[in-house]
């Protein structure tokens, strides 16, 4: 990381990642291209994530062939001026990590992940969830994905003096 002053713990990116409503979850293809998607994840431990999706397609294809994935995410990003200098700038917070995804066969597992993910984005809807996935987990593909590495948090963050906040102050 170009400024350390920024870098925040692991602990915090984690934060990062369970309050941003998408995280960009990159991978490389067969040909050794890029390929990055916006997806809706949950974490539930220090080191899991899940998603869902169909049964077929090119990420669960790149995936099986590629499993090593790269997740970013950035909440609280803020374009202003500077308030010292009225330099042009951007508050953020962010995260990222290196992690290994894999396909979950196993229904009961499925379950829970889908349990999980309909908790983390409906959960006042959860007395729908037995006979939604009772109708839809046969066409359901869960992808787990297992941090291989501490996350990396960093911030870009300003107090009420217009002090930027650096290595890791909370106020």
């Amino acid at each position: 990381m170009r400024k350390e002053s920024r870098q925040m713990s692991a602990e915090w990116a984690l934060q990062v990642f369970d309050k941003a409503p998408y995280i960009t979850v990159s991978m490389t293809d067969e040909d050794g291209n890029p390929y990055g998607l916006p997806l809706s994840l949950v974490r539930t431990d220090e080191k899991t994530f899940w998603f869902h999706c169909a049964n077929e397609g090119r990420k669960l294809d790149i995936l099986r062939l590629h499993p090593k994935v790269f997740l970013s995410a950035v909440t609280r990003c803020r374009p202003l001026r500077g308030p010292k200098d009225g330099s042009f700038t951007l508050e953020f917070h962010s995260a990222t990590a290196v992690a290994m995804a894999e396909l979950v066969e196993d229904e009961v597992t499925k379950k829970e992940a889908l349990r999980a993910i309909c908790r983390r984005f409906l959960p006042h809807q959860m007395e729908g969830f037995e006979e939604a996935v009772s109708r839809s987990i046969h066409r359901t593909a869960i992808v787990r994905i297992t941090l291989t590495e501490p996350p990396v948090g960093k911030r870009k963050q300003y107090d009420a003096n217009g002090e930027e906040m650096k290595y890791g102050r909370m106020e």
